[in-house]
């Protein structure tokens, strides 16, 4: 015969029964609470300001996974191209590795940003396009890494393509995105540095991956990058508009332009960027070439010759740690500072870039190598800001997003002329940081002049449709 429970005991079956599940649902909250508390807390630093609204903050967001992606892929192919092996073995390695991918990649990148000046109505597209072949490249590296393939080498080719295929579109968006009264200068701030924080913190994480496996930073590669995929597409329809654009020449004037720009084309909104502009971008790609060349001279130089009383790896860390902290100072102030004089600007990191180099080609030694790497990073993320100033000030809407695209395009070939040179480099510190400072003065010299007779007349370049 049946027995029924008491009420007494069903009631204290049933509250025993919620308090359990109460403290259930308490330590999924206190479990939850850290990583919904960060992602609001991210959400409401890069939507800020009507960046939500505009589409800016889903840029920024997706800026940093790109920069947490790179820097997987980075960690990944430094260990095995430069750390796993002695260090003229390594100097051949990574020699082969500039021929086989920053070679070919000079001649790829002019093609670039006229190449996606053509798919304006795609760039969602092509942003999504560059991450996915990421995505892919880094399991063909993660197998190569695994049994010593030269299919690395092509792989990295195409990942150093289609990262700066980003670059390009991205500078190209950026000016698409604007939320009301929100300066260029800013908007590329809060971008870059996302990116560099990004950066930052995937780091170590790539490195704690890499002590289970070389792959396994290109598997976390491959999970970001397929993300970013994704993330590329939540990005607004306007992005893809090209209503109102044209194609930007990056000609000073109208006496320099050459070819079937030059007269009889019935082209409409076809214009100069303005000597301000031309300037102010040979005086940037100074800078990129010097970072390009610290890059590759000091990874060799401080392997070779540690800091004092550091590790190979411990001494490479400070200058990378003095890099990035430069490099996230200069665009906070460059943010801080917004379009105030761009033209003084650049003239005088420049001249504190040269500088400090010159100081530390005299006086060569640990502290003023970090004091170097700092400045140029300073220096790089300051006098580009700068430039994306002038291109805000000077160039007409229409061509605007076309002058970035072309200008960050030949940024990058300054990068990897600077990271040549640094390869073939002799090891003497003194030796290497006189060339450091030779590569800015060239830049510094050619272009003060230019700038300063800008900054002083305040002259833009008269509208011309070719």
């Amino acid at each position: 015969m049946a027995t029924a429970r008491s009420p007494q005991r069903a009631v204290g079956v049933g509250g025993g029964a919620g308090r359990v599940r109460g403290a259930v649902r308490s330590v999924g909250r206190a479990l939850h609470l850290p990583v919904t508390g960060t992602a609001r807390s991210i959400r409401k630093a890069t939507h800020a300001h009507g960046a939500g609204e505009s589409g800016l903050g889903k840029l920024i967001e997706l800026h940093a996974v790109n920069g947490a992606g790179d820097v997987m892929i980075t960690v990944a192919l430094a260990s095995t191209v430069f750390f796993s092996v002695p260090t003229d073995e390594a100097r051949g390695r990574v020699a082969l590795y500039l021929a086989i991918t920053m070679a070919p990649f000079t001649v790829l990148a002019p093609v670039i940003g006229p190449l996606l000046d053509r798919l304006p109505h795609g760039r969602r597209a092509a942003m999504a396009g560059a991450m996915l072949a990421r995505a892919l490249l880094a399991l063909i590296i993660s197998g190569a890494v695994a049994g010593g393939s030269l299919e690395l080498y092509p792989a990295a080719l195409g990942v150093l393509v289609a990262s700066k295929a980003y670059g390009v579109v991205r500078s190209a968006v950026v000016p698409r995105l604007l939320p009301p009264r929100f300066s260029l200068v800013k908007a590329n701030s809060r971008v870059t540095l996302a990116g560099l924080l990004a950066t930052g913190v995937a780091a170590p994480i790539g490195a704690g991956l890499h002590a289970l496996g070389d792959p396994w930073p290109l598997y976390g590669a491959f999970v970001i990058f397929v993300a970013g995929t994704f993330l590329s597409f939540s990005l607004p329809p306007k992005v893809d508009s090209a209503r109102g654009e044209d194609v930007a020449l990056l000609a000073a004037d109208e006496e320099h332009l050459h070819g079937p720009y030059r007269k009889g084309t019935k082209r409409p909104g076809l214009r100069t960027v303005g000597p301000a502009v031309t300037h102010a971008l040979g005086a940037n790609a100074a800078l990129r070439c010097l970072t390009g060349f610290l890059i590759f001279f000091l990874a060799f130089l401080l392997r070779e010759h540690p800091l004092t009383g550091e590790s190979a790896a411990v001494s490479l860390g400070i200058v990378g740690v003095s890099a990035g902290v430069g490099n996230a100072l200069g665009t906070a102030v460059g943010a801080w500072l917004r379009s105030r004089a761009p033209e003084i600007i650049i003239v005088t990191v420049v001249a504190v870039v040269l500088g400090t180099a010159i100081v530390a080609a005299l006086f060569f030694g640990a502290f003023l190598v970090a004091v170097l790497a700092a400045v140029a990073g300073f220096g790089q993320a300051l006098a580009k800001l700068s430039l994306d100033a002038l291109i805000q000030r000077d160039v007409p809407e229409t061509v605007r997003s076309s002058a970035f695209a072309r200008s960050e395009t030949l940024l990058q070939m300054a990068w990897v002329f600077g990271g040549a040179v640094g390869i073939v480099m002799p090891l003497n510190g003194t030796l290497g940081l006189v060339v450091a400072a030779v590569i800015v003065a060239a830049g510094w010299l050619a272009t003060l002049r230019g700038l300063l007779s800008s900054a002083r007349h305040g002259t833009r370049p008269r509208p011309r449709v070719a």
